[in-house]
């Protein structure tokens, strides 16, 4: 398996876990505070981890398209791939950083 892979999926990995924990305290404030705010960023939150759940059980449980994308996806579309999910986990975790404080 190629380094690309591996860092795309723990990226995904990370991005769903951080998404969660994001969901929860914008649940939280929802019930709590009824903002349209919190509503908007609560279903950001939720379909960005639909996009992130969906990723994470193709690169990890399915196995013909983790074998198809560990063999035969050209090297640069795993950069750019690794890259996507490396960017978007820095900024989850700067959200969840902001929201958390």
């Amino acid at each position: 398996m190629s380094v690309w892979f591996d860092v795309a999926r723990v990226a995904a990995g990370l991005n769903v876990l951080f998404l969660l924990t994001l969901s929860y305290v914008w649940v939280r404030n929802y019930a709590e505070l009824r903002s349209k705010h919190t509503l908007g960023l609560l279903l950001f939150a939720l379909f960005l981890l639909a996009e992130n759940a969906l990723a994470f059980y193709f690169y990890l449980f399915d196995s013909t398209l983790s074998g198809w994308f560990a063999t035969e996806v050209p090297r640069i579309a795993w950069q750019a791939m690794m890259a996507l999910h490396v960017l978007e986990t820095a900024g989850i975790a700067f959200l969840l950083w902001v929201t958390w404080d």
